[in-house]
């Protein structure tokens, strides 16, 4: 059997795992040195990298860390890597399998508080004949109420108002209709919620997000998705900065029986990212799913961090297919904030949005979508398993409005 994290066969202690290779399969392996330089090691170093009598791919091969550095745990090249349920650690109730995926919820069962706040204002728009200036503040209250952003609710006023000067908007309920459209227009366009896979390469994705908006839940419950698609995943602990981080990504692991690689406290966050991906190409993985650090985006420190993931990552036979940044939905505009940062750093594809269920400043959506042109692809609306779905604009939009269509 393959060690739990942090334990080797015969390790006392439960201590990083180092010393002499072990066998195929045993247990983590550690390197003999670390390279310096940006590529990693070919031929004869290689060789040498991976520990005596280690196959590629056996074990999680110790090569030395990247961009120079050297591996994980402070000894050179140095991770481990663990499988199915021995990967976790914490109570046999947490490591047990879960149940097959059942029917997603539906995300107008999930959005009443936002619903609430938008309707509570649009209602009396029903059946006026005329539009006044009220008319407009109530708009104007419920996008800014819902977190739309004051850049947006001014983009989409401006654009009703011209409407209506034209005579193409004549009344309340051709107004609630038309702004329906215009939201469903703005979700629209930057892109739909697919994620990105290209089959017949090693995958990475990446997950990126400040600390506590739940980034590492967020990679078990994409593990979990994709496992059930018939893909096989490789989990990448690369936030190695956080103590309880790789447990409990271990603990995802051991729920949706996948590997997983992870470094020393501490450690090379680069350097786990690389290894899952050689380990990733040599067991002929799918996927890699990459967890990192998440430090107040504002540290220059980390943004470096980041982008060195990434270059890292983006090395044959690692394609970065997704860089998914995970967003609270409940810090409405503080979201769009960190989302701007973290775009200028590693290129952001997409967001996740959680915690979308909990808050009525569900109009973080529409701002994201038009002010950085990032689609959102998955949205939490709850703590179970099965509660993290692709987003639906359409539903979306049908769930904010759905209060608002009846009668005053």
């Amino acid at each position: 059997r393959l060690a739990p994290p942090g334990r080797a066969p015969g390790a006392p202690g439960g201590g990083p795992t180092t010393g002499p290779a072990a066998p195929a399969g045993a247990g983590a392996v550690a390197g003999e040195a670390p390279v310096a330089g940006e590529a990693p090691p070919t031929g004869a170093a290689a060789e040498e990298a991976q520990g005596a009598g280690a196959p590629a791919g056996e074990g999680t091969v110790g090569v030395a860390g990247p961009d120079g550095v050297a591996g994980t745990g402070g000894v050179a090249g140095t991770t481990e890597a663990a499988t199915g349920p021995e990967a976790a650690t914490g109570s046999e109730a947490a490591l047990e399998s879960l149940p097959a995926l059942v029917e997603p919820p539906r995300l107008r069962d999930r959005m009443g508080r936002t619903r609430d706040r938008l309707s509570g204002y649009l209602r009396g728009l029903r059946g006026r004949s005329a539009i006044g200036e009220e008319d407009w503040e109530s708009i104007e209250a419920a996008l800014l109420g819902a977190d739309v952003g004051v850049a947006t609710t001014t983009a989409l006023l401006s654009d009703l108002r011209e409407r209506v000067r034209a005579g193409e908007i004549l009344d309340g309920d051709a107004l609630t209709a038309a702004l329906r459209a215009d939201l469903r227009d703005s979700l629209t366009a930057a892109g739909g919620p697919e994620l990105r896979y290209e089959p017949g390469t090693t995958n990475v994705w990446l997950f990126v997000g400040v600390n506590g908006v739940g980034k590492t839940t967020t990679i078990g419950k994409v593990a979990r998705r994709q496992v059930e698609a018939g893909r096989s995943v490789l989990l990448a602990a690369g936030d190695t900065f956080r103590a309880a981080a790789a447990e409990q990504l271990g603990m995802w692991a051991a729920r949706a029986e996948v590997d997983i690689v992870r470094g020393a406290e501490g450690g090379d966050p680069s350097a786990v990212v690389f290894d899952a991906v050689q380990r990733a190409a040599a067991r002929g993985n799918d996927l890699v799913l990459a967890d990192t650090a998440g430090r107040l985006h504002t540290k220059v420190n980390l943004v470096e961090e980041l982008k060195k993931i990434r270059r890292v990552a983006a090395r044959p036979p690692g394609n970065v297919t997704e860089v998914l940044l995970v967003l609270d939905a409940t810090t409405g505009q503080n979201g769009l904030a960190q989302a701007q940062q973290f775009l200028q750093a590693v290129g952001v594809t997409g967001v996740v949005l959680t915690k979308l269920d909990g808050t009525a400043k569900g109009g973080i959506v529409v701002a994201i979508q038009r002010e950085l042109g990032l689609p959102v692809k998955l949205v939490g609306i709850g703590e179970g398993p099965d509660d993290l779905v692709p987003f639906d604009a359409e539903q979306f939009v049908d769930a904010l409005f759905e209060d608002a269509s009846a009668p005053a």
